[in-house]
């Protein structure tokens, strides 16, 4: 066990400037060597996918899906910041995945890409951006203060994939994400985003509730 932990953090350190995303630029060593796959890249150092340069929304509706358990986020950590290390005790992750590395972990600074599919019971939580706008506009939002949020509506998704390509490593750099399940509500919801950093930034989200 102790040997698995270490290598999940020895790989998501090497992988850490990925998940910012903007302004990524890695050089990567040549060699002719095959794509290598690893197992693991459900298990991130994140609790969301959700941070200063990842707000996924629509004019209406801002996204928030949880890669842990909502409740066992700690209550003084800064969503805004999106990763933490700590984010491995917080368990189960709501996420499993693969790697896909040009050479293999322990040549490249970064994988090409990270797969994830959820398992089953992905919390996604909607709330709307203006609201979020004023919420996040001291720069912090911690777990407590987005649940207090008036229009903040929770859902849980039966599917969820997630596909993330790193730029620089892979020829672009982009996010992409499905998720459909039921609210609490019990409406359905469906959600398509894609964020990609290539020649400028630009995303697309598409959120429907029924």
């Amino acid at each position: 066990m102790f040997v698995q932990k270490s290598l999940k953090y020895t790989l998501f350190r090497r992988a850490l400037v990925f998940f910012a995303i903007a302004g990524l630029l890695l050089a990567v060593a040549p060699g002719a060597y095959a794509n290598t796959r690893t197992g693991g890249g459900g298990d991130l150092p994140a609790y969301a996918r959700f941070g200063r340069a990842e707000i996924y929304r629509s004019d209406e509706w801002a996204v928030i899906v949880f890669y842990r358990p909502p409740t066992c986020i700690p209550a003084a950590f800064n969503l805004l910041d999106f990763y933490d290390f700590n984010a491995f005790g917080c368990t189960p992750p709501t996420t499993d995945g693969f790697m896909i590395w040009e050479h293999g972990p322990d040549v490249d600074p970064a994988p090409m890409r990270i797969q994830l599919h959820g398992l089953g019971a992905v919390p996604v939580w909607f709330v709307s951006w203006p609201d979020l706008q004023t919420a996040i506009e001291d720069d912090s939002l911690t777990i407590e203060e987005l649940a207090g949020l008036g229009s903040l509506i929770t859902g849980t998704a039966g599917h969820y994939q997630e596909s993330l390509h790193v730029l620089g490593v892979s020829n672009v750099g982009k996010i992409e994400f499905t998720a459909s399940g039921t609210l609490a509500d019990g409406r359905s919801f469906q959600v398509e985003a894609m964020m990609r950093d290539f020649v400028g930034r630009y995303t697309k989200v598409r959120i429907a509730f029924r």
